[in-house]
């Protein structure tokens, strides 16, 4: 197959899918004003953050599959995709660890102070008084958000910490999912707004959808306690981010976050946020999967669901329900 991969790639990798005979276009600069142009002739598409609307689906006659090296599609117009035949795959979980690292990271950061800390040192002030106050977070309550491979690695982490984990109890969750939460520990709540009231730590990791923009918002907010640290390492649509700093002034609410409302398409270029600049925020710029270990391990992903791809089977698909062909399909799937 041609394939184009608009977005940074792991060379040994690469160098994997073209000696299993496939040519590739490897454009790790390619801009989403770009992929039109560039997708003429390929067959498949690879992506990480380089936004695929449906105008650079349009007419890429010959494109049939798009994989996002990742776990979330939201920078994918999956619509538009399944309109024009397209299979839309992620890579869920194998960066789920990654993830889980930063979002602890940054609780720890938050509780100990540690960015205010390597600042004022770096500044030359010395102030052992004002950083000696801590809370610890050993017995302290967080609630996860989301008990995906994310949600559950980071809820590992926290009672490996001596953190009680709680969540909002839900129906329709495998089996695998449940004895994992029992052998965390995880306590179930009925919903949202009782975690909020319950938990000093509320940590984000569901995706961006329409049922979970602004989950974190000003009704949310104002029941949680005085004093809780929000972590968002998932997508900025789920905060609603006046209603956060608002929280933040009234109520001394601290964030530790990775993801923003309107942050840059490009790797690199200018933010312009009220919350990022905010002195309850500890932030860091969407590097939540950008592990060595996590990369490898989507790349590897990508390689085998390629080679699927190519044999007639289908891994990962998140739109094989609603792809509608303009011709008979070539390809099948199982969607596992």
């Amino acid at each position: 197959m041609r394939i184009l991969l608009a977005d940074a790639f792991p060379a040994a990798h690469l160098a994997e899918l073209t000696e299993l005979g496939h040519d590739c276009d490897y454009r790790p600069d390619a801009t989403t004003d770009q992929l039109a142009e560039r997708l003429t002739g390929c067959e498949a598409l690879v992506v990480r953050s380089t936004r695929v609307p449906a105008s650079a689906l349009d007419g890429a006659d010959a494109l049939r599959l798009v994989i996002r090296a990742g776990s979330g599609t939201n920078t994918i117009d999956c619509e538009a995709a399944s309109r024009l035949g397209i299979h839309v795959c992620n890579v869920p979980g194998r960066n789920a660890v990654a993830v889980a690292e930063l979002a602890f990271a940054l609780l720890l950061a938050l509780d100990r102070s540690i960015c205010d800390n390597v600042a004022d040192l770096r500044a030359g002030r010395w102030d052992k008084k004002r950083y000696s106050r801590a809370r610890g977070i050993l017995g302290r309550r967080v609630g996860v958000i989301g008990l995906g491979q994310i949600g559950l690695a980071f809820a590992e982490r926290a009672a490996a910490f001596g953190m009680e984990v709680h969540a909002v109890a839900k129906p329709g969750r495998s089996q695998e999912t449940l004895d994992r939460a029992s052998s965390i520990g995880v306590h179930f709540v009925d919903d949202l707004h009782t975690l909020a009231r319950t938990c000093d730590v509320l940590s984000l990791h569901v995706p961006a959808t329409d049922d979970t923009r602004h989950l974190i918002d000003a009704g949310l907010l104002a029941q949680v306690r005085p004093g809780t640290i929000i972590l968002n390492t998932s997508r900025g649509d789920l905060v609603d981010e006046d209603a956060l700093i608002e929280a933040m002034e009234d109520k001394d609410i601290r964030a530790g976050l990775d993801v923003y409302a309107d942050e840059p398409a490009t790797s690199t270029g200018h933010l312009e946020s009220r919350l990022a600049k905010h002195p309850n925020v500890y932030g860091t710029h969407h590097i939540g999967a950008s592990t060595e270990q996590a990369q490898q391990a989507v790349a590897a992903e990508v390689v085998r669901m390629v080679e699927a791809f190519a044999s007639g089977r289908m891994l990962h698909c998140v739109n094989l329900d609603y792809v509608r062909f303009p011709q008979p399909a070539t390809h099948f799937g199982d969607g596992s």
